[in-house]
């Protein structure tokens, strides 16, 4: 089983950016309203914190969840973040957010081939709360749907992105 000694620091830092950039592409797609992207923001800090406490979560999973909890881990993802979306206007969010998704599937593939697939399906079930998390296209949460056609779209685009099947 993998763990952040398999990974460069910088593969590392790209896996934990991993867990947040799936949730700002869901809600970069279809943006929810000040209220909906809390709830999308909190469905996806959840789903993290939730990897850690699960005993039947892979390791690869747990490590990189556990590594929220210290300032180290969350400096380097804040970092990164900056980087990732320097100059980018709300549109360039997503493609941003599948390229380097694509990056974090080549790596998982090559440096953990035993744990790619779990930590991917973890991925994208973060994706799936978050698309979730708010409906779209109501009114003060009354009327639109759950998850909009553009979420189902990013949803497809992400398993695409970590070369799984959505």
């Amino acid at each position: 089983m993998a763990n952040k000694q398999n990974f460069t620091p910088e593969e590392w830092t790209k896996l934990l950016q991993s867990t947040m950039l799936v949730g700002i592409a869901v809600s970069a797609a279809d943006p929810s309203g000040l209220w909906g992207t809390l709830k999308e923001a909190a469905a996806g800090s959840s789903a993290v914190v939730e990897a850690k406490r699960d005993a039947g979560s892979n390791e690869l999973v747990r490590a990189v969840a556990s590594d929220f909890e210290t300032s180290q881990g969350r400096s380097d993802v804040q970092s990164a973040l900056k980087v990732c979306f320097a100059d980018a206007h709300p549109a360039d969010c997503v493609q941003r957010s599948l390229a380097n998704l694509r990056e974090v599937s080549a790596i998982l593939d090559t440096k953990a081939p035993a744990d790619a697939a779990a930590f991917k399906a973890w991925l994208r079930g973060i994706s799936e709360k978050v698309a979730e998390a708010a409906a779209e296209g109501g009114f003060l949460s009354f009327g639109g749907v759950q998850v909009s056609d553009a979420e189902k779209a990013t949803l497809a685009d992400i398993a695409k992105a970590l070369s799984t099947t959505a």
